[in-house]
């Protein structure tokens, strides 16, 4: 007698969990859909006015349209996990979703540690020079200004990289009095 009560006991005992399991599995379907996170990073790109040229100042300066930048990320072993090359629109404004963006390292291969943006080329003929702004010569870095969209299951961060700028190859030489 006292052996049947002990198998009864135990088989209760395995089967405790399972019946815990199945409640909480009830629950899992009343928890909203998984939200997707994308990450993207928007910037305005100049052409810096002849006035200024040889500093970091964007007085005067004009955005350009039409002007490609690559956005290069590197993991923490320095080689590149992504790139992407991305258009300003009519303002000089870019804005780029880095679809297949992906962290190995959640620390180490952040956006704001290996993410940077490059002017890469400009259609104006009279501004086609690559100028250090921002650091645009090594790439601009992310900065986090904590912007972000939200949606539908969906949420993006946006971060921020430069402005970035190019400069006329020709200026006429400032006369001093």
């Amino acid at each position: 007698m006292a052996n049947q009560q002990l198998i009864t006991v135990l088989s209760l005992l395995l089967l405790l969990p399972l019946a815990f399991t199945s409640v909480a599995a009830g629950h899992v379907e009343y928890l909203p859909l998984e939200t997707n996170i994308d990450v993207a990073v928007e910037g305005t790109v100049y052409c810096q006015s002849c006035d200024h040229h040889g500093t970091w100042s964007l007085t005067k300066a004009e955005p350009i349209p039409a002007a490609n930048v690559s956005i290069i990320c590197k993991d923490h072993k320095n080689r590149v996990s992504f790139y992407k090359v991305s258009t300003t629109d009519k303002s000089g404004y870019f804005y780029e979703i880095l679809k297949g963006f992906t962290m190995k390292h959640y620390i180490l291969d952040h956006p704001l540690h290996g993410c940077t943006v490059h002017p890469v080329s400009s259609p104006l003929a009279n501004c086609r020079l690559v100028t250090n702004i921002n650091y645009g010569l090594d790439g601009a870095s992310f900065r986090y200004e904590d912007k972000r969209l939200f949606g539908t299951n969906y949420e993006a961060v946006v971060y921020t990289a430069g402005p970035l700028a190019f400069r006329p190859a020709h200026c006429p030489p400032k006369i001093h009095y």
